[in-house]
């Protein structure tokens, strides 16, 4: 682990904006091409067997490349070990399994890529007008339309990816940036980085964008026609330190590398989930922060506020960059359920808590989702607070809600002299995936009381008196 720490440090610590732009628009004289571009199979997913030569028309017959279906060119980023990674040949089966009469295509620059990172950063240029210049190829001598090719780049492939389309005879389909490397590139000029002119239509996940922008590892800022940040774009569920402990203990040394970039590499996985869940959608949602966001704010899909996360993506080309947010789970199926809570919190004294935990249950006409741990930032006396909360579990149209005031440790001596307890009348729910707004009264009465330390308190669906006189 140290090994591989101490190299991205490093490189973060040594990097430099290469500012210029690529000094050869395209290379003509196919013997300078020294990316490889291999067209994997189905049955071999994680072999080179066959490699596509640009101005070698017969390798396009041998290695039976598809002229009538999609073509995915997929270029991978930075290696440490110079070798190929263990996410290229999930997402070459994934790929295949979605559209089997594809041709999927591994653009190799592993010689490049493993250099110190500065420099396999300043050669993302000339992979570009490598893959350009095949891409140009099999348009001019196959009459391959370039409206049927999706190129995936990440990390540095995401660059690599973005000078590319930029050189092309004609713009291809899309191009999707996964976790674009930050270091670099952040505040570079967009002839050298992936940008919304690179395709016709450029779709980005942001995974790891911790840090200062100069020493984030993904870049932070939006690069393409819709940014996507999953759970806020900075650290992803299931990347601590514990998760990295039990992994070693069970998985032994052999994936540590993966353990340090399990964030970065988030991004290839939840495009590999959107290939292979198809029926399990995750939603992103438009959102000016993700500080807002993490308040249930931006729960609307009016006016393409909305979108699919992957490969089914809603392919909406604004004048600005769209930013959109969502949770998702730690494994795959990525796919949770987004709720706002809105909640007026009465007491006949002045109080305010700050970061109480909770726990939440939902019960709708699927299923339930009992005990969700969830903080709550701030509680105060007659002021109207919004949260986001989310479940693993579709519960369907939402039916009942049991909400839960925890101590916030064991023993507390604040409660001997304090009693901490608000009065709550009905909570707002409006569901992210179901796009409907529900007011929930008190199960008892007018209004229920919450105390912290007691049991939980239940609110159901409003009957239509109740329900008079309460929009949003």
């Amino acid at each position: 682990m140290h090994c591989v720490l101490t190299c991205w440090n490093g490189a973060l610590a040594t990097t430099k904006s290469p500012t210029t732009s690529p000094t050869t628009l395209k290379k003509t004289d196919f013997n300078n091409i020294e990316s490889k571009f291999s067209l994997r199979t189905l049955d071999e997913p994680d072999d080179d067997t066959c490699y596509l030569v640009p101005g070698q028309e017969l390798t396009i017959d041998q290695c039976h490349f598809n002229h009538t279906s999609k073509t995915f060119v997929v270029i991978h980023g930075w290696t440490v070990t110079g070798m190929y990674e263990s996410w290229v040949p999930k997402l070459v089966d994934a790929l295949y399994k979605r559209e089997p009469d594809s041709n999927v295509v591994v653009v190799d620059w592993l010689t490049r890529a493993q250099q110190h990172y500065p420099i396999s950063a300043a050669y993302t240029q000339m992979v570009g007008q490598d893959v350009a210049s095949f891409i140009d190829w099999i348009e001019e001598k196959f009459n391959y339309p370039v409206d049927k090719i999706h190129i995936l780049g990440y990390s540095l492939g995401a660059h690599a990816a973005g000078v590319a389309g930029s050189l092309t005879n004609n713009k291809v389909n899309r191009i999707t940036g996964l976790d674009p490397a930050g270091p670099s590139f952040e505040y570079a000029e967009n002839s050298i980085i992936l940008s919304p002119d690179d395709a016709e239509f450029v779709d980005v996940l942001h995974t790891y964008t911790r840090g200062t922008p100069d020493r984030s590892i993904g870049i932070q800022k939006p690069v393409g026609h819709v940014d996507i940040y999953p759970n806020g774009g900075s650290f992803q569920p299931g990347c601590n330190i514990r998760e990295a402990i039990r992994l070693i203990a069970e998985k032994g040394l052999g994936d540590v590398d993966q353990l340090v970039k399990c964030s970065h590499e988030r991004s290839i996985h939840l495009f590999i989930d959107s290939l292979l869940y198809d029926e399990k959608p995750s939603v992103a949602y438009r959102c000016n922060s993700k500080e807002a966001f993490e308040k249930g704010l931006c729960l609307s899909c009016r006016k393409n506020r909305c979108n699919t996360l992957g490969y089914k993506v809603n392919k909406i080309r604004g004048k600005r960059s769209s930013r959109m947010y969502l949770k998702t789970r730690a494994q795959m199926p990525f796919k949770v359920f987004h709720y706002q809570m809105k909640v007026h919190f009465f007491s006949k004294k002045n109080l305010t808590v700050t970061n109480q935990p909770f726990l939440i249950s939902l019960y709708g006409t699927i299923g339930e989702s009992e005990n969700m741990a969830v903080t709550l930032p701030e509680i105060s006396t007659n002021k109207t607070y919004s949260y986001l909360i989310n479940t693993e579990l579709d519960v369907g149209e939402l039916l009942m809600l049991k909400i839960q005031w925890e101590k916030d440790s064991i023993f507390s001596w604040s409660d001997w002299f304090t009693t901490y307890s608000f009065d709550i009348q009905k909570i707002r729910v409006k569901s992210g995936e179901l796009q409907k707004k529900l007011i929930l009264c008190a199960k008892e009465g007018n209004y229920d009381t919450i105390k912290r330390g007691n049991g939980p308190i239940v609110f159901v669906k409003c009957n239509e008196h109740s329900r008079k006189n309460q929009g949003w």
